[in-house]
């Protein structure tokens, strides 16, 4: 093997070593931010809806909206969770009804 190649090939693996630690890291986030919904901590549930805010809207994220609603006793992110639901699910709608034309 010469030594282009087994560059080529270091780097490829290092590269794909760090899409995979990439990806775990990511992962640990959204889990996080998921269980910081329903933390103890106002302020960790209000950032927690800032990240849903940017979430894709999708049933599994508009299910687990609907959850905090019915669990959050603060009117305050009660109502955002609100405005997050309606807003995902017309979106939502918007996309599978472009999608179907």
């Amino acid at each position: 093997m010469n030594r282009t190649l087994k560059t080529v090939l270091i780097v490829t693996a290092a590269a794909a070593a760090g899409a995979g630690i990439a990806t775990l890291l990511v992962r640990d986030q959204i889990s996080r931010h998921r269980r910081n919904l329903f933390s103890p901590a106002a302020f960790r549930r209000l950032a927690a809806l800032q990240h849903m805010a940017a979430a894709d809207p999708t049933v599994d994220n508009i299910n687990l909206l609907r959850d905090f609603i019915s669990w959050e006793p603060r009117p305050l992110l009660r109502n955002r969770a609100q405005f997050l639901v309606r807003r995902m699910e017309s979106e939502a709608s918007a996309t599978a009804g472009g999608e179907q034309v």
